[in-house]
């Protein structure tokens, strides 16, 4: 990136964040470091700063950020300063913005704590681009968290050691690292007393997180999860992503005996072939898999499954196809989601013969989501009539409507109530997508 003209420092910032929660955590924790320089959050119309918190996961998700550039960088009234953050940030370095001149500046999701520094840079004319992953944590040089809703998402563990086949990840966001205990714990209690009622633990592996507790024993996700239960004003804990190879005999007890922690298990199997799966180096196979759904079940039988789902990775027969479709019969999900295989530069699979041409992806991957569809809409259908805690966390499109999450992580539109209450409702409807709550007196008999 050549040099620039000088500009004042921006007074006003713009967040978007692309792709998974982690994303959505730090895209929050950047607009926390940037109201602590004293810039205030507005629109994307009218931000003299617009931060794009990236994802790069799939190749459409990627592109998606350069044609967003372009149309910040012809925005009506003035181009505002650029930032590229996040994965496709770390993965791409300063080719971003010789690729997009329109860039001011780069930063990787291990170096945004450097932001005020950046954006410093960035207005003097000086080139701005870190992708460093330091040894040090950036938690430490972050400002204090404050809750922005009801529901909260907290980072517990970055990276991962898994290198699947298809998959950036250890390389955008580097090896496992599992946040200390106690910054962890004082996380959560900053976010409760401001307002959070729930907290999402959040991870590339979340259930491969380890620490040290205050009594200086070893726990793993699970002991984590029973210290937080105890928190006052705590009352929903849920987790998040999962690996098979990570579902410790602790966590899976947990499911059975922490009343806050909440039914819902998102652990992705990816496909449903062993020989697709041991090419994606996913280091289970179908019938392991299958265990741990039935070990969680044992104790939790309401539990809602989600997982992830590849079609058309390389070599995938149109019979390990069926397979998948197989395994997904057997499940039975809750929701699910479901990709296309996307190359990825400098990934083992992206070099792997026998790629799998569109059209067949497409055919598969429609077949595949009419299945999930069909799972979905059965098991919000079978929520009808049940009584059930929802937590509201914002307004509906309504007059008076109020949306919020039942146990099962399904929205549910509810008349009424508080933001932040947990709503006692009786399910009376259910769509795909959404579920109508009503209070248990106004149902008819």
């Amino acid at each position: 990136m050549g040099r620039m003209m000088t500009r004042p420092l921006p007074k006003s910032f713009h967040v978007k964040s692309f792709g998974c929660q982690m994303n959505v955590y730090d895209g929050a924790r950047m607009a926390e470091l940037m109201e602590a320089q004293g810039m205030r959050e507005a629109s994307a119309d009218t931000a003299e700063l617009v931060l794009l918190n990236t994802c790069h996961i799939r190749e459409k998700a990627a592109e998606k950020v350069y044609s967003d550039i372009g149309r910040i960088a012809r925005r009506d009234g003035g181009k505002p300063m650029i930032a590229v953050a996040g994965c496709v940030a770390q993965a791409e370095g300063a080719e971003v913005a010789r690729r997009a001149r329109a860039v001011d500046l780069v930063v990787g999701p291990q170096a945004y704590h450097n932001l005020p520094a950046l954006i410093a840079d960035a207005a003097a004319g000086r080139i701005a681009v870190d992708t460093d992953m330091p040894a040090a944590s950036k938690f430490d040089a972050l400002p204090g968290r404050r809750a922005r809703g009801p529901s909260a998402f907290l980072t517990v563990q970055e990276g991962c050691d898994k290198f699947c086949t298809y998959c950036v990840v250890p390389y955008t966001r580097g090896a496992e690292v599992s946040r200390p205990w106690g910054a962890i714990v004082d996380e959560a209690k900053a976010l409760i007393d401001g307002g959070a009622r729930e907290v999402t633990l959040l991870g590339q592996n979340v259930n491969a997180w380890t620490g040290t507790d205050a009594q200086g024993r070893v726990q793993g996700l699970d002991g984590l999860i029973r210290v937080l239960a105890e928190m006052p004003g705590l009352a929903r804990i849920r987790y998040t992503t999962s690996h098979p190879n990570d579902m410790a005999d602790g966590l899976i007890a947990a499911h059975g005996d922490v009343e806050k922690l909440m039914p819902f298990l998102h652990l992705p199997v990816q496909a449903g072939s062993d020989r697709i799966l041991k090419a994606m180096n996913r280091q289970h196979d179908v019938a392991s898999y299958l265990r741990l759904i039935e070990r969680v079940r044992a104790v939790r039988p309401d539990i809602a499954i989600s997982g992830d789902y590849i079609v058309g990775f390389p070599g995938e027969t149109d019979a390990e196809f069926e397979e998948t479709l197989a395994v997904v019969r057997a499940i039975g999900h809750a929701q699910a989601f479901s990709f296309k295989y996307s190359p990825r530069a400098g990934t083992p699979a992206a070099t792997m013969e026998d790629q799998v041409p569109a059209e067949v992806m497409d055919e598969r991957l429609q077949r595949l989501q009419a299945l999930l569809g069909e799972q979905q809409l059965a098991f919000n259908a079978n929520t009808v009539g049940r009584t059930c805690d929802v937590l509201i966390e914002r307004d509906g499109k309504l007059p008076g409507q109020r949306l919020g999450k039942s146990p099962w992580l399904q929205s549910v539109l509810i008349d009424g109530g508080a933001i932040g209450d947990l709503a006692t409702v009786t399910i009376a409807s259910a769509g795909p997508q959404s579920l109508i709550g009503v209070a248990p007196a106004r149902v008819a008999a």
